[in-house]
């Protein structure tokens, strides 16, 4: 906890497919909204074809507002770098393109701060058998994604997608984290 009263703030993260970070933190204490979206990219409001063709720059994210109260944003990080792989480039699983890259984009230089640090203690630790190529970045404009997009793992649990990729986050989070989850 970061302090007692508390504020919100936000975090805005990429790592993959945002369906399976926007399931993850939607089931954390402390968060009080996540949104599905597209950042950093060159292309004023794209949709998610123009994203997924690669070429807009912008990543899959997902824009997490928290009670810093609840739950500090190195915690946020905690929950990120279990539920994606942050060695690999442009790519998680067989989602490929820049769009799925591992990044975080920050709204503070405390927020990049946390980010660099916390990257550099999981490669003393040897988290990671490879090198983490998370992207450590200002955030810059936002577009929330369709509205299609929102809340997809809840209104698509059923899927195949969901219950072979963003399933077994969601359990991987829930198992890993489990004194955290939302009742």
């Amino acid at each position: 906890m970061t302090d007692s009263i508390g504020k919100t703030e936000v975090a805005t993260l990429g790592g993959g497919c945002f369906w399976c970070l926007e399931a993850v933190y939607d089931d954390l204490q402390g968060v009080s909204a996540v949104e599905s979206g597209y950042c950093n990219g060159r292309v004023i409001n794209p949709t998610y074809r123009q994203v997924c063709e690669g070429d807009t720059g912008h990543a899959e994210v997902v824009r997490v507002s928290f009670d810093t109260a609840v739950i500090s944003f190195r915690e946020i990080l905690e929950v990120f770098f279990v539920i994606h792989d942050p060695t690999t480039l442009d790519r998680q699983g067989n989602d490929a393109g820049t769009q799925y890259r591992s990044g975080i984009y920050c709204h503070s230089d405390a927020q990049k701060t946390v980010a660099a640090e916390m990257i550099a203690e999981l490669t003393a630790q040897k988290v990671f058998r490879d090198p983490i190529v998370t992207e450590v970045v200002a955030a810059q404009t936002f577009y929330v994604a369709e509205d299609y997009h929102q809340e997809y793992f809840a209104h698509n649990s059923a899927q195949p997608y969901c219950q072979f990729v963003v399933a077994p986050k969601l359990a991987k989070f829930r198992q890993k984290f489990a004194s955290r989850v939302k009742c």
